[in-house]
Order: C-alpha cells, then structure tokens, then sequence
C-alpha cells in the first residue's frame, strides 16, 4: 500500500478511518474527525489486501440494488422494482443500509460500478422519504425505512403504545443500519444529498420520540437499537445543532451508562452486540459534549471488555451473551462461540 500524495494523517488505514477521540469544539462540520484522510489518497497495490478488496466489491456487485431497496419502497407506499430478499423475513432493510455503507467505501476509493450503485440507492432513497413526507400522516415525515409494517410500528409508538413496536424484530436497530449507511456515504464521498436525507431522518428520531416521557423511552432502549446515540450525535458534529447532542443523549441507555460511568461491570449474562453499539455511542457524545458521565462510562467500557472478557482473537461473546466468569469455560465447550458484530463493533 502507498500514499498517492504526502499528507499527515494520525491514523493508519487500509479501507476505512478510525474513529479517535479528541477534544475539539464541535462546529458544522465538512468532516466528521478532524485527523482523517480521504480513502482516494490510498492505493492498494498487488497483495492480500488488494485481493479481499476486489472480492469484496465482486460480492457486492452480485447483489440485484432494486431487490435491497425493495422494502423501502413498499413501506413508502411505492411499488417495488423487484422482490425483496428473503434470507431476513422480518428484519426488512436494515442490509440495504449496510449494503449503502460498502458501496460508499469503495466509491471512496475510485469504483465506478460501486459509485453509481450508490448515486442509484440515494435517488431511490430520497423519492421514499419524500413520499413518506407527503403523504400526510402524522408519524412519517422525513422517514426512510424498510421496517415492515413501518405504518402500523411508528404511528402507535409515536403515541406511547409500545405493542406494535415490541411484537416487530428490533425496529430501532434496523433503521439505524440506513442512518449509518447514509452517513457514511457523505463520510466517504462527500454526497450531499445523502447528508440532507440522513438529517431530514435524524428530525424524524427526534419528533417520533418528542411525545415520550423520559421513563417510556428509557423502557425503549431496552430493546436493540444499534448506535442511534452515536448517529445522533455525528448529527450534532455534522450540523453544530444540540438538539441533535439532546436526542443522542435521550437514546443513551441509563442502564449501561450508569453502571459504567460509575465502573460498575453488569454485563454478565447481557446480550453483547446490543451494548456495544451502546458504548460507542457513549464514547462519542462524551468526546463531543466533554461530559464526564460519557467519557468514563466509555473508559470503563473498553477497559473491561479488552481486559476481562476479550478472548486472544478478539472474540467476547458465546450464544451472542457475555458470559460470566463461571461460565468462561463455555469458550471452549460450547459450539456457538464469539459473534462477529461485536467483535467488529468493538472496533468503532
């Protein structure tokens, strides 16, 4: 690998720019680190890393766009351009999110057929929201997810009636995977548009919950919900706009966060992919706002995960839980050993 031009940078990578904690006054922004480089000012030349890249963007493209944009559309009230994909029944969106954010990685890095994939999905994307705009309803306005029965999930949650929301698969985790796609597009590529659509979808978090009282929306967070805190608050990096640091705040889970700004170790027995994203979330509103509940809950996050429950190859999980330490042996004997998601979450 080599660089194209000199430039400083703090950090070293190979695909994407990692995440480091600073203490900069937060400002709108045209970046969201300050210590970041562009993806385009790296080369990958012949060798492993150069093969995983190009398999990688071989894999993405054998993926039919219309098929992952299918449950956007639907939820919109628009007719899908091909049928959805059914390896998530239940989970609708959220890998056309995911799926945004590769594309956005490897169009960062000069591929075309990736590029226009992306331009394709934001277009799609944008007459979804705009159509869940106009249509009038009380709950949709600038809403740009494939949850299935998006209608009937939001419009009752809006009000403080949790059944609808409760009996779907984590509704919250599945729309965060297109925040974090539309976010990364703008990221890596400096789009625009994706920047407008993931803000308008940023007002909607905030007007969807405005109704809630604290205690209904701390019960929400018991339920999966992805990074919302840390796309709220990259809203409030992006824009300099604290209601977007309040609404990260709101969606930051007292049960974790109290725990932890207190180095208190509760996750025994806790489903780990859904604190992780948590911790992250707690990392970079207390690098952004400099408060200290956030920045030492994030401190005792990482320093008890890494220290005490994080295997040599990076694995801390077994059936998706932490395990306690009694049941550590479970590493060994038990054959569902450390997910992936939050081996990679951990990274962020």
């Amino acid at each position: 690998m080599k660089r194209k031009k000199s430039k400083q940078a703090w950090i070293a990578c190979v695909l994407v720019s990692a995440v480091i904690f600073t203490n900069t006054v937060v400002k709108a922004q045209e970046r969201l680190y300050h210590n970041e480089f562009s993806l385009s000012d790296v080369v990958l030349l012949e060798g492993p890393f150069k093969t995983a890249r190009d398999l990688n963007i071989k894999t993405l493209l054998a993926y039919n766009v219309d098929r992952l944009l299918a449950p956007y559309r639907k939820e919109a009230g628009l007719t899908p351009k091909d049928s959805s994909y059914k390896n998530w029944d239940g989970l609708d969106g959220h890998v056309g999110g995911h799926y945004l954010s590769a594309l956005a990685m490897n169009a960062a890095t000069g591929d075309m057929q990736c590029k226009q994939r992306m331009l394709y999905m934001i277009a799609q994307l944008k007459e979804c929201q705009n159509v869940n705009t106009k249509n009038g309803s009380d709950w949709s306005a600038g809403y740009v997810g494939g949850v299935p029965n998006s209608a009937a999930i939001w419009s009752t949650f809006k009000r403080g009636d949790f059944k609808a929301f409760h009996d779907a698969w984590v509704p919250w985790y599945n729309v965060h995977k297109m925040y974090a796609g539309l976010r990364d597009v703008w990221l890596y590529t400096g789009n625009k548009e994706a920047k407008n659509i993931f803000l308008r979808f940023c007002d909607w978090a905030i007007s969807i919950t405005a109704g809630l009282t604290d205690e209904q929306m701390q019960s929400v967070l018991d339920t999966e919900q992805g990074g919302m805190n840390e796309v709220l608050a990259d809203a409030y990096a992006m824009t300099g706009d604290r209601k977007y640091l309040a609404a990260a705040k709101r969606f930051s889970h007292h049960m974790l966060l109290d725990a932890m700004s207190e180095d208190k170790n509760n996750l025994d027995n806790k489903h780990a992919n859904t604190q992780v994203p948590k911790a992250v979330g707690f990392a970079r509103i207390g690098e952004l706002s400099k408060d200290p509940t956030y920045k030492e809950a994030r401190s005792f996050f990482w320093q008890t995960v890494t220290s005490n429950r994080t295997l040599a190859f990076g694995g801390n999980s077994r059936r998706e839980f932490f395990p306690s330490a009694a049941a550590c042996t479970d590493f060994i004997n038990d054959v569902e050993g450390p997910e992936s998601c939050n081996s990679y979450n951990m990274l962020s």
